[in-house]
C-alpha cells in the first residue's frame, strides 16, 4: 500500500504527482503484467542470454544501433 504525505494547504495535483511518481518507482504495474502469464524459467533465461549476446555485439561494434 502506498502513502503519501499530504500538507493541508498542499494542491491536490501536486499530491496525485507525488502518488504516481511513488506508484512507478513500487514497479507494482510491471509486477502485475509479469504475473499474467507464466515464463519458463529456462526461456526467461534463454532471453537474457540473447540480450547479453545483443548487447555485447553493440559494444564490440559488430551492430551499429
Amino acid at each position: 500500500m502506498l502513502i503519501i504525505d499530504s500538507k493541508d494547504c498542499e494542491n491536490i495535483d501536486k499530491a496525485l504527482k507525488k502518488y504516481k511518481k511513488k506508484y512507478e518507482k513500487s514497479k507494482t504495474l510491471l509486477q502485475l503484467r509479469e504475473r499474467q502469464s507464466f515464463t519458463k524459467p529456462s526461456v526467461k533465461r534463454r532471453g537474457e542470454i540473447l540480450k547479453a549476446i545483443y548487447k555485447q555485439k553493440i559494444v564490440n561494434g559488430i551492430i551499429e544501433s
